[in-house]
């Protein structure tokens, strides 16, 4: 009998106060459905849209095993393509149907991938500190749970919280987050030569510049940065600026991550054949899910470039476990980001907190342990969704600041 689908649901949660969306796929199979992460917490609302009002009418009563032609035929359906919105949409139903195919073979993802490259995935953790010392303590505490590769801020991204203009801009300058490049980039060279003088070289250590330089001064940043001999930086070039990545790459030798922000092909195909980054760091439900991740995991593979797929907090457990299930099955994999999924047993002390109701609400998370995720070998993606649980934490609308960034003349900047 053909798997058909008979139902497409959008349930939105924020267990952590971070807005998420899920999709779930049902089918004529009696207990058969797939889940899948949709998640664009700035405007999950649009989304759900897109979810509800144009591709469930256009999905149901088709065969849920046609992964590929489902995902062209979603794609293409609007006649314009791309773009966050319908990619996250495409993303948790992709998610949902890949789900089903694991459960349907009972066998999780990455068997279907290949098998197993690796048996842990490991991972990098964000550390951040008010001063110096406090981010050495941060270091430490992760280096202790076995985490050898250690992204390192002090102060976030360059700039203070969102608020009033700061003294030095213009009068009536508005309110936002304001960043003072020159001053970011002394302040994050002093950092890593205090770190690497108490910390030593046996951490791998990564930065993020969040796009937040120009073109010509992320060159220069990236050139003294050598000497602390990182993992890799990340997004030193802005995505409208990516011409920029050529001299880049010519002038230094710190290897370049790429892409949180992509979300169509040509935003990527020449960076990685002209071999231009050393990581490909997209955000998978913005690329469109799944089926558009594992074809460029395997395109990167051509060419030398290595994973290190986007997991951060705005992201669902349904995505992480996505994330986890390719990289153990690339042969290209470098590291993962982690945003913090552990289970109940396992108590960290870091700048976010305990995370049980995020577990209450997805049980079966891949488990962290002494530095490595691991899958579970549940078919499928292996996470459930709780929606009693869900319903709990319901999400909200407002006004985003976080990304009302501005330069000290009060010029709007790229976030």
């Amino acid at each position: 009998m053909a798997i058909l689908i008979t139902d497409v649901k959008v349930i939105l949660t924020a267990p952590e106060g971070i807005n998420l969306l899920v999709v779930k796929v049902e089918t004529n199979q009696p207990g058969l459905t797939g889940l899948g992460c949709a998640t664009f917490a700035y405007r999950h609302l649009a989304v759900k849209c897109v979810i509800e009002e144009y591709l469930r009418p256009l999905l149901i009563g088709r065969d849920a095993e046609a992964i590929e032609e489902l995902w062209q035929l979603m794609h293409q359906n609007a006649y314009w393509r791309n773009g966050p919105i319908e990619n996250n949409a495409l993303s948790g139903i992709d998610m949902a149907l890949w789900d089903i195919k694991g459960k349907l073979a009972n066998m999780p993802l990455y068997q279907l991938f290949g098998g197993k490259c690796r048996e842990g995935v490991p991972i990098y953790r964000h550390a951040d500190g008010r001063d110096l010392a406090e981010l050495c303590d941060n270091i430490q505490k992760y280096r202790e749970q076995g985490i050898t590769h250690i992204r390192c801020q002090n102060g976030g991204y360059g700039g203070a919280g969102y608020g009033a203009a700061p003294s030095g801009t213009p009068r009536g300058a508005p309110d936002g987050i304001y960043l003072d490049s020159r001053k970011y980039m002394r302040e994050t060279l002093r950092m890593f030569d205090e770190l690497r003088s108490r910390v030593g070289f046996d951490v791998e250590l990564c930065h993020d510049v969040h796009e937040r330089l120009k073109p010509v001064d992320a060159i220069r940043f990236a050139c003294a940065l050598e000497p602390y001999e990182l993992f890799f930086l990340e997004d030193a070039i802005p995505l409208e600026e990516g011409e920029w990545l050529r001299q880049l790459r010519a002038k230094t030798t710190t290897p370049l991550a790429q892409g949180e922000l992509f979300n169509h092909p040509f935003e990527w195909r020449s960076l990685i054949a002209e071999r231009l980054i050393d990581y490909i760091r997209v955000h998978l439900s913005q690329v469109g899910g799944i089926t558009p991740g594992r074809k460029l995991q395997l395109f990167a593979e051509q060419y030398g470039v290595r994973t290190a797929w986007h997991g951060p907090g705005d992201m669902s457990p349904l995505a992480h476990a996505a994330n986890i299930h390719i990289d153990l099955a690339a042969r290209n994999f470098g590291v993962q980001e982690w945003s913090g999924t552990e289970p109940p047993n396992f108590v960290i002390q870091d700048l976010k907190g305990p995370k049980e109701a995020l577990l209450d609400v997805f049980p079966g998370l891949p488990e962290f342990r002494q530095g490595y995720v691991y899958a579970n070998d549940k078919p499928g993606l292996g996470v459930d969704l709780d929606e009693a649980e869900a319903a709990k934490y319901p999400c909200e609308s407002g006004v985003t600041t976080w990304t009302q960034t501005r330069l000290m003349d009060g010029t709007l900047q790229t976030p």
